[in-house]
């Protein structure tokens, strides 16, 4: 008897990531939760540097500064609530010294550049179709910072707009790196905030958008949205929130698309990196026994093994 349905998936034959690969994670807080997993099993991957970008134009601005390399100046900043800020950037990037904020965005711009050019896969999470306009420039924004609203025009991208949006992201993208996977997934997290209806409409526009673009080539759809909507659609696998997924959703999606896109060769050094990580979290009852003597040992013979293997694994 099966007590769920379940959202139909098989591995890639061609693309598979392994410890060779590097990663590039963009977009929503849930590109976050699936590149801690990828930091925790100690791939390559860079994620986010601008900080969360929860919609397409934001993270298509990021990707044109990079690819233009357009550094960011004084005339980018705002000053307000005595930190200053940059729109394009997540207010994790905010400083009260606008040259230590400069040094961040242009570091951050300088690192996406690079990765972008180095990479053999690029994440790209869409989190909303809801867009702010500020109205001073017209220009979008990735946060507001919490400037009053009444600066900005609130705007539901339509799929058409998303979807132009996501062809300038896969072009500069293709342009500066031709052999780099582009793999998109919406995140299922929702956007209470701007209204349960207008959620749904929003997240309907990114994936109708999505799919106008994937191909068996070059341009993917992960259905993380899917599996958490239909696998996982009930609320114990969610924050107490209710609206982000739980620990437990989120190894549970991880491993879904561990079974995808991960080779399984890598797997299987992801096991040995586990008990490596397991390892260096255990806490000894007596520190100074032999028994825990022999288990350091052991611990140091395993991180030697696998490091002899990858040179950018450090433990």
């Amino acid at each position: 008897m099966k007590f769920q349905t379940e959202i139909p998936l098989k591995q890639q034959t061609d693309n598979l990531i392994d410890y060779h690969s590097n990663l590039l994670l963009l977009g929503s807080c849930f590109v976050e939760n699936i590149g801690e997993k990828f930091n925790y099993f100690k791939f390559k991957s860079l994620q986010n540097p601008f900080g969360i970008l929860f919609n397409p134009k934001a993270i298509e601005t990021l990707i044109s500064r990079a690819v233009q390399n357009k550094k960011y100046t004084e005339s980018d900043l705002i000053f307000h609530n005595e930190q200053w800020h940059c729109f394009d950037a997540h207010s994790k990037l905010s400083d009260t010294s606008k040259e230590n904020l400069l040094d961040s965005l242009n570091e951050a711009l300088h690192r996406t550049q690079e990765r972008m050019h180095q990479a053999t896969h690029i994440i790209v999470t869409l989190g909303t179709a809801w867009v702010y306009r500020f109205k001073e420039t017209e220009a979008f924004v990735a946060n507001c910072h919490k400037v009053p609203q009444n600066q900005f025009d609130k705007v539901l991208l339509t799929t058409d707009e998303v979807r132009e949006s996501l062809i300038s992201i896969k072009t500069m993208v293709q342009a500066a790196n031709p052999k780099a996977t582009i793999i998109f997934t919406v995140s299922p997290v929702r956007h209470i905030k701007d209204g349960y209806v207008q959620n749904t409409r929003s997240k309907s526009h990114l994936i109708s958008a999505i799919h106008q673009l994937v191909n068996k080539k070059d341009v993917f759809y992960f259905p993380s949205y899917e599996i958490m909507m239909d696998e996982l659609r009930d609320y114990r696998f969610y924050n107490d929130d209710m609206l982000h997924p739980s620990a437990l959703a989120v190894n549970y999606v991880w491993e879904k698309f561990s079974s995808v896109w991960i080779s399984n060769k890598a797997q299987e050094t992801m096991g040995m990196v586990r008990d490596i990580q397991k390892g260096m979290q255990h806490k000894p009852f007596n520190p100074d026994s032999e028994a825990h003597k022999t288990f350091l040992k052991r611990l140091d013979e395993k991180k030697e093994m696998v490091q002899s293997r990858f040179d950018h694994i450090k433990f």
